[in-house]
């Protein structure tokens, strides 16, 4: 296969691209096409690495106004609809649903995805249909598990022996949810209990941490600190933090120290941050997001992720990563012409670096030839345009393609 005419990650020359046995083997201007190669016009559009979801529920996704609409809009209210909803799980039900993501995902361009699945369940049964899901995609995108606990691990009946099930059935990661355990001291404990897990596992950790506008709520930095005193950094990520933008500047200048030697990760979910931070605020009302701009000023990697696709704390979500840079870049105001172009690497490397992918991502001559041919000629016009993605290649094969829609304005001035 041949790409010709692609602008590679906004850079201003275009150049053709050259995919054989899976892989990208060649990348320079004006190559001439092989006998029988088939050749994709890029017309001057956007070539990027594949975009990257790194945090996900696919389990809970296209559940939206099952048993009842979330009103209230609070995350409370989104885990008490959930409990309900649970119940009537079934393998066919989260395939079925979960299915129905992946096509809308891949049609967007996404090809890695870090699905949290609801583990505080007695049956697992969204985690072992997820498993079989990983197997049965695993053409068109690359799926890690975390086994999530959503109503926690100590606060919740068998909650640890649930864990190490998951664990033992095949997650990839382990996570937790130190805020919305009974008190301090659990979140304490579970943090310390999946961090042994991890380190016994050889596992990653993704911790739905501090995902509450209460500034008294301090997991990170008991996260942050296993993290260091492990060298863990690189395979544990926090999610949410969104008590860290409402924690106090002398404390978060401290603690921004300890983050930068931990070397963790961090994934910030823009919509649905937006949607149900401040809720129990009158004015001024935050904005529930975590401080993006700061952490990436730091150094500290930062991603992006679509956290819920029409459930219950989300009544809206497409599988869009357009959609969340696009909030991503208003809410952490990060609107300078230099900033907006670069914002894809919230959807794209950074994620890949939260996944620990390694040096199987990007485009680059002798990698596995996976990308995305985006109707814009770089990322600020993708973004501001919210670009089709014309085709998603995924180890030399077209797995979605799409046409750049033509709106004929038929007035007259």
């Amino acid at each position: 296969m041949l790409i010709r005419n692609v602008h590679i990650e906004n850079d201003a020359s275009a150049t053709d691209v050259r995919i054989e046995n899976s892989v990208f083997t060649c990348i320079a201007p004006f190559m001439e096409p092989h006998e029988h190669e088939t050749v994709i016009d890029g017309a001057g559009a956007l070539l990027l690495p594949p975009f990257v979801d790194s945090h996900v529920h696919l389990d809970t996704t296209l559940t939206a106004g099952q048993p009842e609409w979330n009103e209230t809009g609070t995350l409370f209210d989104g885990i008490r609809i959930w409990s309900e909803r649970k119940q009537t799980l079934s393998r066919e039900d989260v395939l079925t649903r979960a299915e129905a993501a992946i096509t809308m995902m891949a049609g967007n361009g996404i090809q890695f995805i870090r699905t949290h699945v609801d583990v505080t369940d007695p049956g697992l049964t969204a985690l072992q249909a997820l498993l079989e899901l990983k197997e049965k995609v695993r053409d068109v995108a690359d799926i890690q598990i975390v086994a999530f606990p959503q109503e926690g691990i100590l606060s919740y009946p068998r909650g640890q022996a649930l864990m190490m099930e998951a664990i033992r059935l095949g997650a990839d990661a382990v996570g937790a949810i130190p805020h919305f355990e009974f008190n301090r001291d659990y979140g304490v404990e579970s943090l310390k209990f999946i961090m042994d897990l991890a380190e016994q596992h050889g596992l990653l950790v993704d911790v739905h941490c501090d995902e509450i506008d209460d500034p008294s709520s301090r997991n990170l930095e008991v996260l942050a600190t296993l993290a260091y005193e492990r060298d863990m950094g690189p395979r544990v990520t926090a999610s949410h933090t969104t008590a860290l933008g409402s924690y106090n500047d002398a404390y978060a200048c401290k603690l921004f120290r300890l983050l930068s030697m931990s070397g963790m990760n961090f994934v910030s979910n823009p919509l649905v941050n937006m949607h149900l931070g401040g809720r129990f605020d009158t004015y001024p009302k935050r904005r529930g997001l975590t401080r993006v701009k700061e952490l990436t000023e730091a150094g500290i990697n930062v991603s992006f992720g679509e956290d819920d696709i029409q459930d219950p704390w989300s009544p809206l979500g497409a599988g869009n990563m357009l959609d969340v840079v696009h909030m991503g870049v208003y809410a952490a105001q990060l609107m300078g012409y230099t900033q907006i172009k670069e914002s894809y690497r919230y959807a794209t490397h950074n994620g890949a670096h939260t996944l620990n992918l390694g040096d199987d991502y990007g485009i680059a001559v002798g990698r596995p030839a996976n990308c995305i041919l985006l109707d814009a000629p770089n990322f600020f016009d993708a973004l501001n345009t919210h670009a089709v993605v014309l085709t998603n290649i995924r180890e030399g094969r077209i797995i979605a393609q799409s046409h750049s829609p033509n709106t004929v304005v038929s007035c007259t001035f």
